[in-house]
C-alpha cells in the first residue's frame, strides 16, 4: 500500500509523468551530479594513492593480507541497497591499499612494470569513452589509430606491408596465428570442420610458452600433436632437432603446417635462431610465426634488434607494447605478413547488422570482422600517445636502459659472495640462486640441491610479508627453485638493483 502511495506523489510531482508497468520512465534514473561527484573523488583517490606514489621506494610494494583476513577487510558481500558513496570511496582506498603496487620500482615479480603516464591518461579516456573498435562509424579515430600503429609496427619488424590486430593478450595472439596457419595450409577447415583433415602437425621448442599447448587443445588440433623442440643451454631451439622432427612427423603420414619460434622466452629470455629455422620452414612449406610477445620490443632499439634477426621471415609475429614498453595491461598485437585479407578471410562472418556493404563511407575501415571478438578494446591508443609523447627515440632509450640495468645487475652478482648465476642474460631475464651461509661450505650432491630449493620460496615468503619487493623464482628443466629477476620499469634505477641483493642476502642471514 506504501509503496503505491509514494508512485502517486512521484506521480504527482511530475508534470507529465509515464508510468509503464509500474516504471516511471519520465527523466533519467541516475543523479548525475552526485555520479560526477564521486568520480571527481574517486579520481583525486587514484591520483594521490597510485600516481603519485608509483616511485616512491618507501611504500610497499604489497600489503600482504590473508585471502580469509582480505575477505573481511573489503567487505565483499554484495546487497539489495546501495552503499554510500563514502563507503565506496573508502573501498576504493581499500582496493588500492591491498592491491600489489605494480608500478613500484621494486616490483620484479613479472613481463610487465611500471607506469607510463601518457598510456595512462589514455586508458581513462578509453574507459571514459567505452568505445567498441570494429565499425568506423562507432570507433573512427581508434581505427584509424590502429591503422597507423600496425603499418609503423610492421615496419621495425621489416616487412614492406602486412596486416594485424590489437588482441586480449600474447596467448589469444598466439592462438591466432596458430588457427590462421591452419586456414592457409586447408582453407575448407572454416566450412566444413577438423573431420576431413590429416593428422595436423606443429613445432615449438621446449622453452616455449604454455599458450601454444593451450592454443592447440582449444583450436581441436590437440596438445600431442605439438612437437616440442629441444634446446641448447640457452634455452634456443636447435634448428637440426626441428628438421629431424618435421621429417619424422611426415614419415608418420602427419601434416606438419606450422612452426612457433620464440623471441624472448620467459623464463630464461632466450632468443631463437630466426634465419635458420625460417630456412626449415621455406624447405618444407611451413607457416613461421615467432611469438615476440617478450622480445618484440628490442627491434625498436638500434643496438639490441640484432636479438632478433631474421624475424622479417616469419609469417605472423605477435608483439606485445604492455611488457617492456610499458603501454598498459593489455596491449597486444597480431601482425601478418600477408596482405591479401588473409586475417578477414579466415575470421570474417559477415554480420550483416555491423558491416553493411551500403554504409556512406569506405567499409574498408570497418576491421572488426579480421577479429573472433566483437566487442574489442582500443588497446592500440594507448601505444599511440605514448609513441606520440616519447618519439621512437624514448622509446629507444627505454630499451637500452633496461637492458643495461639488467647487465648492471649481472656484474654485481658475480661480484657477491652467495650469489650464482645460471646463465649470462642476453635480454633483462636474470636468473640467479642464493646460496645462503649454511650452505657455502655444504659439499655438492642431492642434498645441498634439495635444501638450496627450499631456499628461494623461505625469501619470497618474507619479501611479501615486509612489502620490500616482489621477485618470481621457480624450478626449471631439472634446476632447482632459482630467482627470476627482470628489469622493465623506467623508474628503476641503479640503487633499486642494489636494494635487490641487499634485501636478499638480509632476508636470508639467518638460512
Amino acid at each position: 500500500m506504501e509503496v503505491g502511495i509514494c508512485k502517486q506523489d512521484v506521480l504527482q510531482k511530475k508534470k507529465n509523468a509515464v508510468l509503464v508497468d509500474g516504471v516511471i520512465l519520465n527523466g533519467p534514473i541516475m543523479d548525475s551530479k552526485a555520479g560526477e561527484k564521486f568520480v571527481e573523488e574517486a579520481c583525486k583517490i587514484i591520483m594521490e594513492e597510485v600516481i603519485q606514489k608509483a616511485n616512491d621506494v618507501t611504500e610497499k610494494v604489497c600489503e600482504w593480507r590473508s585471502p580469509e583476513t582480505l575477505k573481511k577487510i573489503l567487505d565483499l558481500e554484495m546487497r539489495d541497497t546501495g552503499e554510500s558513496h563514502q563507503k565506496l570511496l573508502q573501498l576504493c582506498q581499500d582496493v588500492i591499499q591491498y592491491s600489489v603496487k605494480t608500478s613500484h620500482p621494486r616490483f620484479f615479480n613479472q613481463l610487465y612494470a611500471g607506469i607510463d603516464y601518457y598510456s595512462l591518461v589514455a586508458r581513462f579516456i578509453t574507459e571514459a569513452l567505452n568505445p567498441s573498435v570494429y565499425t568506423y562509424e562507432v570507433s573512427p579515430v581508434f581505427l584509424l589509430v590502429e591503422e597507423t600503429v600496425i603499418k609503423k609496427m610492421i615496419e621495425f619488424i621489416g616487412w614492406e606491408e602486412g596486416d594485424g590486430i590489437f588482441n586480449p593478450g600474447g596467448s589469444v595472439s598466439n592462438m591466432y596465428a596458430m588457427n590462421l596457419a591452419r586456414y592457409k595450409f586447408c582453407p575448407e577447415i572454416k566450412e566444413k570442420g577438423l573431420s576431413g583433415l590429416p593428422r595436423l602437425v606443429l613445432f615449438t621448442s621446449e622453452e616455449c610458452h604454455y599458450s601454444m599447448k593451450k592454443a592447440a587443445s582449444f583450436l581441436g588440433i590437440g596438445t600431442e600433436n605439438v612437437y616440442f623442440i629441444k634446446t641448447d643451454e640457452r634455452g634456443k631451439m636447435i634448428p637440426e632437432e626441428l628438421e629431424k622432427q618435421v621429417q619424422r612427423a611426415r614419415k608418420e603420414g602427419s601434416a606438419p603446417f606450422l612452426v612457433c619460434a620464440t623471441a624472448g622466452t620467459t623464463v630464461l629470455g632466450a632468443f631463437d635462431p630466426l634465419d635458420e629455422i625460417a630456412d626449415i620452414c621455406e624447405k618444407h612449406g611451413l607457416w613461421l610465426h615467432v611469438d615476440a610477445s617478450w622480445g618484440g620490443s628490442a627491434l625498436i632499439s638500434r643496438k639490441h634488434c640484432r636479438l632478433l634477426h631474421g624475424i622479417h621471415r616469419a609469417d605472423s609475429v605477435a608483439w606485445n607494447p604492455h611488457k617492456m614498453l610499458l603501454a598498459g595491461i593489455q596491449c597486444c598485437a597480431l601482425l601478418v605478413k600477408d596482405n591479401s585479407g588473409l586475417l578477414k578471410k579466415c575470421y570474417s562472418a559477415k554480420a550483416a547488422y555491423l558491416f553493411q556493404q551500403d554504409k556512406f563511407y569506405d567499409v574498408s575501415y570497418d576491421t572488426g570482422d579480421k577479429s573472433i571478438q566483437c566487442s574489442r578494446r582500443p588497446d592500440a591508443f594507448k601505444f599511440w600517445l605514448m609513441w606520440k609523447a616519447l618519439g621512437t627515440t624514448g622509446l629507444e632509450e627505454r630499451v637500452n636502459r633496461t637492458l643495461a640495468l639488467a647487465r648492471y645487475l649481472v656484474e654485481e652478482i658475480k661480484k657477491r659472495e652467495g650469489f650464482q648465476l645460471l646463465l649470462e642474460p642476453e635480454y633483462a631475464n636474470i636468473c640467479f640462486w642464493y646460496i645462503p651461509p649454511s650452505l657455502r661450505k655444504m659439499e655438492d650432491g642431492p642434498e645441498f640441491w634439495q635444501k638450496l630449493h627450499e631456499v628461494a620460496p623461505i625469501i619470497k615468503e618474507r619479501m611479501m610479508k615486509k612489502g620490500s619487493m616482489m621477485l618470481g623464482y621457480q624450478p626449471h628443466r631439472g634446476k632447482v627453485n632459482f630467482f627470476r629477476q627482470v628489469v622493465i620499469s623506467p623508474q628503476v634505477s641503479r640503487e633499486d638493483m642494489d636494494f635487490l641483493l641487499d634485501e636478499i642476502e638480509l632476508l636470508a642471514k639467518d638460512l
